[in-house]
């Protein structure tokens, strides 16, 4: 039965640590909506799919439920929760600053290796939405936050950056797939990503700054079609 948690996807590859693999996958398949709102999951099925034992499952599990993603019962495993596209408003108005920032800081401290891995990525994002290829431009999206979030080299604004962004994409997947927005977000990373790479932060603040515009827009176009 789909939603019941017994047809978990295949997992993606191992990522480092354990419990680090099990929430990159979770908090993937919650996002996507290959596990919808109102699953349930099990600390069993997912010891079982993802090769591991429990207690990494129960960290990210934890984890998940810190930002919202998954509401824990005990004897009965968890429940995804739903999306409040209002909350996400809320959400924006704290991301923006501190995306200003980080990118700021990632301006002034990318390491070569990431100002060169960023170029890549924004290549990706524009053939991938040049192709209309919504799985690709997705994981580069994932991909470019938190290349950008590493390269402040600022681990408290680290831990806070993922998290937020975390919490935006499972509303940012349904808004720009029923806006197909996958253009003019390529667009705005782009933007990001050329002053970041340059080194000008002043500039890739003010683009970063565009770039939550855009997001804000496209949530206050899903509250409009779905309502509260």
């Amino acid at each position: 039965m789909a939603g019941t948690g017994d047809d978990l996807p295949t997992a993606i590859p191992p990522a480092p640590g354990l419990a680090e693999k099990a929430y990159a996958v979770l908090e993937d398949w919650i996002v996507n909506r290959q596990i919808p709102p109102g699953s349930m999951i099990s600390e069993n099925r997912l010891s079982e799919q993802l090769g591991m034992g429990r207690t990494p499952i129960r960290e990210a599990l934890q984890r998940l439920q810190h930002i919202g993603f998954v509401e824990v019962h005990p004897r009965r495993g968890a429940v995804v929760a739903g999306v409040d596209v209002v909350r996400q408003l809320e959400l924006i108005e704290v991301r923006r600053p501190l995306e200003e920032l980080m990118v700021r800081c990632a301006a002034q401290r990318a390491a070569p290796e990431e100002r060169r891995t960023l170029k890549a990525l924004a290549r990706d994002i524009a053939e991938a939405a040049q192709g209309g290829d919504a799985a690709r431009w997705f994981r580069a999206d994932r991909l470019i936050a938190e290349t950008e979030a590493r390269a402040a080299h600022n681990e408290v604004l680290l831990g806070t950056v993922q998290a937020i962004q975390a919490q935006s994409r499972r509303c940012w997947y349904g808004a720009i797939r029923q806006s197909n927005g996958f253009g003019e977000g390529a667009k705005r990373h782009d933007s990001v990503i050329a002053a970041l790479v340059e080194g000008d932060a002043d500039l890739a603040a003010s683009s970063a700054r565009k770039l939550v515009n855009f997001l804000e827009r496209m949530t206050k176009g899903a509250v409009e079609r779905y309502g509260r």
